[in-house]
């Protein structure tokens, strides 16, 4: 047997069942749907968790514990040594030298971690760093810039 002579057997089509086309057709008159009511109407189709105007589950539930998530700040991490490995031989990196190597997307906060050695002393920008990072870059004669406004109870910015 080919590809081309498959084809499927006339017990397996099936015709299209054609409704509102007279009462002959077994599906004439109300086509399947009843008598009047809202589900027999055109155009009409109630949402799945609709209960008929009943309270519905979701309200009638007691709601519990708190939602942070419209102030939820999310940082973009970068360790040292991949910061360190694109930006070789270089003292200083700027948060759009960041951006621009596509280490973090553009706009991102970043937060350098500590994963990697410095070697040499660096002047890196970023959002946050992480305690051992601040530790790493200070005692290889480097420089750690916070940028922007750091929530209470972050670290405290370094310069």
């Amino acid at each position: 047997m080919k590809l081309h002579e498959l084809y499927p057997f006339p017990e397996e089509r099936v015709n299209r069942k054609r409704i509102g086309r007279g009462r002959a057709t077994g599906q004439g008159c109300t086509a399947g749907k009843g008598n009047k009511g809202q589900n027999a109407r055109a155009g009409v189709s109630e949402r799945p968790w609709f209960e008929g105007g009943q309270m519905p589950l979701a309200r009638r539930l007691p709601k519990r514990g708190f939602k942070n998530y419209p102030f939820k700040v999310v940082y973009q991490p970068l360790n040292l040594d991949r910061l360190l490995e694109a930006f070789a031989g270089q003292d200083a990196i700027s948060l759009d030298d960041i951006y621009e190597r596509g280490l973090a997307k553009a706009g991102a906060l970043v937060k350098i971690l500590s994963q990697g050695e410095v070697a040499a002393a660096v002047t890196v920008e970023a959002h946050r760093f992480s305690a051992k990072a601040l530790e790493k870059i200070a005692a290889a004669g480097g420089k750690a810039v916070t940028l922007g406004a750091v929530e209470s109870g972050d670290e405290t910015p370094t310069e």
